[in-house]
């Protein structure tokens, strides 16, 4: 008993500690919540971005350098002239000068209002109208800015508004077509911010580029991609070099500049591929190195003096390479050096082909006049040509790059009442033509090569392997000569229209 009642007395002492100790608990609880303690919860999810190249910092700096051009032009309201709908003013017969009639009708047609003024006088001048509008970029503290050509093209007022809004009135200073730019100036006490032209021979195909414009008159808009090709020819003009990007550009982004990741122009945006009128990430930019000698050129003479060789040009296909001896199908062959040209005064002739230019090499014939232009007129230069089955050496004295293209004359109609030869091995039946100056091509074979290459009756054949024909037998011994060599084909030299060309014709080697 006395066992089992100190037992007792145990378990009772440790429940009365047990309840204390809850009652303990309960009035720290209570008081922890009364004091307005928070529970402790769970964080919100993060995770750690691995490090991506940002555009932010190139963004931020080179905005402010870029802006919209707006362009006005003065044009002619149709409205202003009225219908005329075959009435003359002799037309209304016998009608009194009051009659309600005749005044209707000089009212309608626009010759003049009850008051008898004329509307146009009534109206006042013609006020410049919204034409177009594109991007363009400060080059200069001073306000000078380069843009495309055929954004300002014809305009008769600039108006370029700046990323911060402001407009500022803008004067052309120079245009220059053939590589579709244009500088503009403007005047004013602000120093602007600008960028300066990347070194493009540093650009690779893959390299980021982030262009800003204003597409669609939107304002200031940034989109990035890389450059994804570069000497594209689209067919704009002489001078295709063109940056390949798939920055999405579209129209407005004309004149917008592409930069690199240092804030450097690498190119102007100038066109894009969009067989649906939109982005479809195939856009056209000028080299930033054909940029900026274009545009010192335009700040200082408002104009681009190029040099000038003389010559009409093609390219050098395999078959022209093989027909002359030559190891690739580089350079250009000249098809007519001009009466009045420096490379004819040099020594320069139809049959050449110009495969360098002071030492460098001539890849293609459009590659030559790009070069060419890029020297000043007065310019001497050592062409290096192959001639004859052998390579030569002229120095010539560029001339300036006329404004307009001169043709050659010719004073053959195609036309001859001389009888007609069969060169069956080349498909062509000639005749002599009626200055006995080469031989007229009257008829084609369909099926012969000449036929596939583009030779059509009226052609003038006027010399094969850079010998002049006037007769079959000139063309037959021409053959001959070539087959003798281990040629497979003659390079036949066609008139056509007042222009030369060459074509590359295989031989019978039997």
């Amino acid at each position: 008993m006395t066992s089992v009642s100190h037992i007792v007395s145990r378990r009772s002492k440790r429940l009365a500690a047990a309840a204390a100790s809850l009652a303990i608990a309960g009035a720290v609880g209570f008081t922890a919540v009364t004091a307005g303690t928070e529970p402790v919860l769970a964080e919100a999810v993060r995770v750690e971005a691995p490090q991506v190249p940002s555009f932010a910092d190139v963004v931020s700096n080179v905005t402010p350098a870029v802006v919209s051009v707006r362009v006005k032009a003065k044009v002619d309201q149709t409205a202003d002239r009225g219908p005329t709908f075959g009435f003359p003013e002799e037309g209304f017969g016998n009608l009194p000068p009051d009659h309600p009639m005749r005044r209707f009708f000089r009212e309608f047609r626009g010759h003049g209002d009850r008051d008898g003024r004329p509307r146009a006088e009534r109206r006042g001048p013609a006020k410049p109208r919204p034409v177009a509008q594109g991007s363009g970029f400060f080059i200069s503290e001073d306000g000078y800015l380069v843009t495309n050509n055929h954004v300002v093209n014809d305009g008769s007022a600039f108006t370029v508004v700046t990323n911060d809004g402001k407009e500022l009135d803008a004067k052309l200073i120079g245009t220059d077509e053939r590589t579709d730019l244009a500088v503009l100036k403007v005047d004013s006490d602000t120093k602007f911010t600008y960028v300066d032209f990347a070194d493009d021979s540093q650009v690779r195909v893959g390299d980021w580029v982030v262009a800003v414009g204003n597409p669609f008159g939107l304002g200031g808009t940034v989109t990035a991609g890389i450059i994804s090709a570069r000497g594209r020819d689209i067919g704009a003009g002489p001078y295709d070099d063109f940056i390949q990007i798939d920055a999405a550009v579209n129209r407005g982004n004309s004149g917008g500049p592409a930069f690199n990741l240092g804030g450097q122009v690498v190119g102007i945006n100038t066109a894009i591929f969009s067989p649906s009128g939109g982005n479809v990430g195939i856009a056209f930019a000028i080299p930033a190195s054909t940029a900026k000698q274009v545009v010192d050129d335009l700040m200082k003479n408002g104009s681009v003096a190029r040099g000038w060789l003389g010559v009409e040009i093609q390219p050098v296909t395999k078959d022209i390479a093989e027909s002359l001896g030559l190891n690739s199908d580089k350079g250009a062959i000249v098809a007519n050096a001009q009466d009045d040209g420096p490379a004819r005064k040099a020594g320069i002739v139809s049959g050449d082909v110009i495969t360098q230019v002071d030492g460098k090499d001539v890849a293609s014939s459009r590659d030559l006049a790009r070069v060419i232009a890029g020297y000043a007129p007065g310019s001497t230069v050592d062409i290096n040509l192959w001639r004859n089955g052998k390579a030569e050496s002229i120095k010539v004295e560029l001339g300036k790059l006329p404004g307009a293209d001169k043709a050659a004359s010719t004073d053959s109609d195609g036309s001859s009442a001389s009888p007609a030869d069969t060169l069956a091995d080349l498909g062509l039946t000639v005749t002599a033509s009626d200055d006995g100056k080469g031989l007229v091509v009257t008829d084609v074979d369909p099926d012969s090569d000449a036929a596939d290459r583009g030779i059509q009756a009226g052609d003038v054949i006027t010399a094969v392997n850079s010998d002049e024909v006037n007769n079959v037998k000139d063309v037959t011994d021409a053959m001959d000569k070539a087959a003798k060599a281990g040629r497979k084909s003659v390079l036949v030299q066609i008139s056509r229209d007042s222009a030369n060309r060459f074509v590359a014709l295989p031989i019978s080697q039997g």
